[in-house]
């Protein structure tokens, strides 16, 4: 898709907020079925631009910051301390492992990271922002989160 697909290409008149919550025409979206459906049938185009590809008709929607949102952070740690690893539960009603190498801070320090196989942003919510610093750890001025015997440095944070 090109930059002029996108342009000339229908809105959805949904508007997805900071903190994930669906809005079609001004009103907030409740139906959790519609709204994983839309989930599983979005892309990104090449400009960044978040489109909804329903039945071979795309349309784009209006995304405050990012689509999804990580709602909650959960530490599995391994009995051997081998395969440590953090879920994240996001706003699609999935639960998928963390990518550590893909955490970074963004504008007013929020946290960010990548999310289904990398192909989005994600944006942490208060909660699972707040779970995830537990965990973090401070060596050289530059901050870290350790999973499975290896430091992942957090971008952003000291820059």
């Amino acid at each position: 898709m090109t930059e002029t697909d996108t342009k000339d290409m229908a809105p959805c008149l949904i508007f997805i907020d900071k903190e994930g919550v669906w809005h079609h025409k001004g009103v907030e979206m409740v139906r959790r079925d519609f709204i994983r459906l839309f989930y599983q049938n979005m892309e990104l185009d090449p400009d960044g631009c978040y489109v909804i590809n329903w039945g071979g008709k795309p349309c784009y929607v209006e995304v405050e910051d990012t689509a999804f949102v990580v709602r909650n952070v959960h530490y599995v740690e391994d009995s051997k301390g081998e395969e440590d690893r953090f879920v994240l539960s996001l706003s699609d009603d999935t639960n998928e492992d963390l990518m550590p190498e893909t955490l970074y801070v963004g504008d007013n320090n929020v946290m960010y990271c990548s999310v289904k196989n990398a192909v989005f942003p994600a944006r942490f919510n208060r909660t699972a922002y707040y779970e995830l610093v537990k965990h973090i750890e401070e060596k050289n001025d530059s901050y870290y989160l350790p999973v499975s015997g290896r430091d992942y440095e957090i971008k952003g944070i000291s820059e």
